[in-house]
């Protein structure tokens, strides 16, 4: 009998792989972080290689140090980074350019054309979305334009596309599978969300050729099995998720009206909404979710650009801390940030703001600020920007949320989620499994090959951790956030459009 599923997590900075047991719980995992490019302000890129050579490590890792062999898998699940966009040639598999990444704020001028010809209304009622550089539609049009002949070439189907869940079962199945589930094509605006089909009008706005563009697929199904070679053995791989959908669906999110967030390098706030897309007016996302033979669930979200991030760059760009880890207890040396606020708007502000030329602000410093205080108000930003999404959520879907479900890698820090309780007013939950994107493409695999047979099973693996409750005031509450819309405000159309 198979004893576990096999998930590849690819996020942002790092690779992961983990190897998940019946009851949902993490037996070993490996983790490789690779190479950010960042060609420009705003502009950010990843090396396909390195995407795909640090996961497949990590894979190989994984299995070695569990002493685990491929007959031993029932299922390969794959959770990536979403809107990240790469191109390669069909006949040798390699890339043409750099992934550009969900991050990137390289095609603004394009968007900004598009809004000024019209077009939001056209993009938003068919795919969900904003016009805004993010998502991968203008990020295929940037590459084909960049090239002599590229765009003929895809025409021809030599040049395919596909995010990132697209490229690792393209490779591991040695390019015999190209395919995307609804979560991820929902994210390109080249998608329509009502008839679950590419749409030949964005297509042609934009200047993509159908050619190029995978074939979509369940979130939940054997779509083919790996190259020998990789793993020893063939293994099923038998689901494809976005991170943010793979996470909701691991925080057994099931129902409509229930929601999480996660705190990785963005933060991404999903709420159920069943097999009614929920437009949004104020800045919010329309998405998939999931599908499940028949069976689709859409989802309202708020996405913020910089969340983890920020704990990165207290690291990297200013040395205020060795390891990421170090970040509570400094934090910890102050009672609060001292009146100094942090807006991280590194790459420009997503939900619901939607602003590709803002730029990252610190206001409120003294004499008396410390790097204590600004590690502090960093962390913070987090908290924050997660109240301006849930304010606008409660708003739209009318379902005022009675406590948070939330994961990823800065749910460990205790101090944030206080804060985050502190400043939302609810109840936040931490679950005993923090890794919940890893565990919901485990859950959708599984699901596909039996391993799993409903979801009620997956629901009895949910397991509470650590409950926050809100200790201040609404006075204080609301004076606190009402400084940092002021913060966010000073932040806004910093940057100057390019052309």
């Amino acid at each position: 009998m198979t004893r576990y599923i096999l998930t590849l997590d690819q996020g942002t900075t790092s690779s992961r792989a983990i190897l998940i047991d019946r009851r949902g719980r993490s037996v070993a995992s490996a983790q490789q972080e690779f190479e950010q490019i960042f060609p420009a302000p705003g502009e950010v890129e990843h090396d396909p290689e390195a995407i795909w050579s640090s996961q497949i490590a990590v894979a190989r890792n994984v299995l070695a140090r569990a002493g685990v062999s491929a007959s031993d898998i029932a299922a390969i699940g794959i959770a990536n980074q979403r809107e990240t966009t790469i191109l390669w040639e069909r006949a040798t598999g390699r890339p043409v350019a750099n992934a550009i990444v969900w991050q990137s704020r390289v095609t603004s001028g394009t968007c900004d054309r598009l809004r000024r010809d019209g077009l939001e209304e056209t993009f938003r009622s068919k795919t969900g979305l904003v016009i805004d550089p993010y998502f991968s539609g203008t990020k295929i049009k940037h590459l084909l334009d960049s090239a002599d002949g590229l765009r003929e070439r895809a025409r021809r189907g030599e040049i395919l596309f596909g995010t990132v869940d697209t490229f690792l079962i393209w490779r591991l199945t040695g390019g015999r599978v190209h395919v995307t589930d609804p979560g991820n094509a929902s994210r390109t605006l080249l998608f329509n969300i009502h008839t679950l089909d590419w749409d030949d009008e964005l297509l042609a706005l934009l200047d993509v050729p159908r050619a190029m563009l995978p074939e979509v697929r369940s979130s939940s199904e054997v779509y083919g099995e790996t190259e020998r070679d990789l793993f020893g053995a063939p293994v099923a791989i038998g689901s494809a998720a976005g991170d943010q959908q793979a996470a909701l669906f691991g925080q057994a999110c099931f129902a409509p009206g229930t929601a999480k967030n996660t705190y990785g390098t963005g933060c991404f706030m999903l709420l159920n909404t069943g097999a009614t897309p929920v437009r949004s007016d104020c800045g919010l996302l329309t998405t998939v979710g999931w599908r499940r033979g028949n069976e689709v669930v859409y989802c309202l979200e708020g996405a913020v650009f910089v969340a983890g991030a920020v704990v990165q760059w207290l690291r990297d760009g200013l040395g205020l801390i060795a390891a990421s880890s170090d970040v509570e207890h400094l934090t910890a040396s102050v009672p609060d940030s001292g009146g100094v606020y942090v807006v991280p708007a590194f790459v420009g502000l997503g939900a619901p703001y939607w602003d590709p030329y803002a730029r990252g602000t610190i206001v409120g410093i003294t004499r008396g600020t410390t790097a204590a205080h600004l590690a502090r108000a960093a962390v913070d930003s987090m908290a924050y920007q997660t109240r301006d999404v849930l304010e606008v959520m409660q708003r739209e879907s009318g379902r005022p949320l009675q406590s948070l479900k939330v994961d990823g890698g800065a749910a460990v820090n205790n101090q944030l989620l206080q804060f985050q309780a502190d400043i939302l007013g609810v109840a936040v939950r931490r679950p005993a499994v923090i890794e919940t994107t890893a565990l919901g493409a485990a859950y959708l695999a599984g699901l596909a090959v039996g391993y799993w047979d409903t979801t009620a099973e997956l629901e009895a693996n949910w397991a509470l951790d650590r409950e926050f409750i809100p200790t201040i005031d609404q006075g204080e509450r609301d004076r606190l956030y009402e400084d940092w819309r002021r913060a966010v405000e000073r932040s806004r159309g910093w940057a100057r459009p390019r052309g």
